[in-house]
């Protein structure tokens, strides 16, 4: 890996532009800009494995302080539109063995998109509906699923191990069947990678996922045992997002992790940004929601 100086700002940033932003092709469905002046990374300070491995720089006083209008908890107006309140629903599902209630933003048949957020303790289905929290940035990921024909859900869960599985699962096929030709994206914060890994490991979901998103959250080594890693269905391209000043889920074991991925199955589709100096929910303030999907598409190869 090789660190860059930030004097040469304007030339890193290039450069990884162009190694991790993704334009649309003639024929692939990508999303379409969207306040990225406001979202795009700041500035990328370290770079390693071609790109797949990026240390981006974060400021609490630039990406925080100033970016809120009430500090972690309302976003200033220009990273907000309520556009979505247009498209936004609050349903339940009949699971079969209990009721599943979440916020569904934007085609609810016929998405051409599906991203699922699953939240971590103590979380709830306005987690990751809330417009203001986090910068703005679930309000960002709301808008661009509505003005890509695409829906967002954010659910409830009723744990995070296997119940909360089963009900994902149960609310991914849903809405696999309500939109067949959707890329789908599930999106974990902090200890609801508990579920992420249990889907991707599940040998009937993991087929339908065309991405998985770790937040400042957790890794699982079955992961290696799963049909992704083992060739069994084709590999879902992973992004894992984290503070290096985390307390909670410590940088250095996704780091591991990353790597271990990228030593045991050569060619894997796994992306890493750490945050400098970003804390436990730095990862769903910062990751730059259309980046990250447009590269799972392309490989994806929609």
């Amino acid at each position: 890996m090789k660190s860059r100086n930030r004097l040469a700002g304007v030339g890193i940033v290039a450069a990884a532009t162009a190694a991790l932003c993704f334009a649309a092709s003639a024929a692939g469905y990508r999303l379409a800009p969207y306040k990225d002046d406001l979202f795009d990374y700041p500035a990328v300070i370290e770079t390693g494995y071609g790109g797949d491995y990026v240390k981006v720089d974060y400021s609490e006083t630039r990406n925080l302080d100033q970016r809120d209008a009430v500090p972690e908890k309302q976003a200033r107006p220009e990273y907000v539109s309520f556009d979505t309140k247009a498209v936004e629903q609050d349903l339940t599902l009949d699971t079969g063995r209990s009721t599943l209630k979440y916020i569904a933003t934007g085609k609810t048949d016929g998405a051409k998109a599906i991203v699922l957020y699953i939240h971590g303790r103590n979380g709830n289905r306005f987690q990751g509906a809330n417009d203001g929290m986090f910068g703005g940035n679930f309000n960002r990921i709301k808008n661009l699923m509505m003005r890509n024909d695409g829906l967002y859900l954010s659910p409830g869960f009723p744990d995070l191990k296997n119940k909360g599985r089963d009900a994902a699962k149960a609310l991914l096929k849903e809405y696999a069947a309500r939109s067949p030709d959707a890329a789908i994206f599930v999106a974990c914060g902090s200890l609801g990678g508990g579920i992420c890994w249990r889907l991707i490991e599940d040998p009937e979901v993991a087929p339908m996922l065309s991405g998985l998103l770790l937040l400042g959250s957790t890794n699982d080594n079955r992961f290696f045992k799963s049909p992704p890693a083992t060739g069994a269905a084709p590999p879902v391209p992973i992004y894992i997002g984290h503070g290096t000043r985390d307390p909670i889920i410590k940088a250095k074991s996704q780091l591991a992790f990353f790597k271990s991925i990228k030593e045991r199955v050569p060619g894997y589709p796994v992306r890493l940004a750490l945050f400098e100096s970003g804390a436990h929910g730095t990862p769903i303030r910062m990751t730059d929601w259309r980046l990250v999907l447009n590269w799972m598409l392309e490989v994806d190869g929609r």
